[in-house]
């Protein structure tokens, strides 16, 4: 039985996961103009976020590829495991508050702006 409780009337129990995870597992897009990662974010919309679909890693990594600027575009956008504390400031608030399996907004770092899919969290 999940009590509520969290923000957003999330479990509390959920919320707590969320809370207690030390290491994330996901994927980025990062571009250095506002324009061309709302590009991108407008396609996860239209094909999967707007019509309240999860994103598919795979896909994800193709429009990393397409779109973002860093290293690990060419990997899908993939930057596998990584512990709280490795990542800047914002990145971190955001990987480690979107649920498995979710995709963030658009947000900005000091390296860019962001679009964050989030594949697993572990303690």
């Amino acid at each position: 039985m999940s009590k509520k409780g969290g923000k957003g009337g999330k479990p509390a129990a959920e919320e707590e996961k969320l809370k207690t995870c030390n290491h994330v597992k996901g994927r980025h897009i990062l571009c250095t103009k506002h324009g061309k990662i709302t590009e991108a974010y407008e396609k996860l919309k239209a094909g999967w976020l707007d019509n309240g679909k999860k994103v598919p890693p795979s896909e994800f990594g193709k429009l990393a590829m397409e779109y973002s600027e860093d290293s690990s575009g060419k990997e899908g956008g993939g930057l596998g495991w990584f512990p709280r504390g490795k990542m800047v400031g914002e990145f971190q608030t955001v990987a480690f508050s979107t649920p498995v399996g979710d995709c963030s907004q658009i947000f900005k770092t000091v390296n860019g702006y962001h679009i964050f899919l989030c594949e697993g969290r572990k303690a």
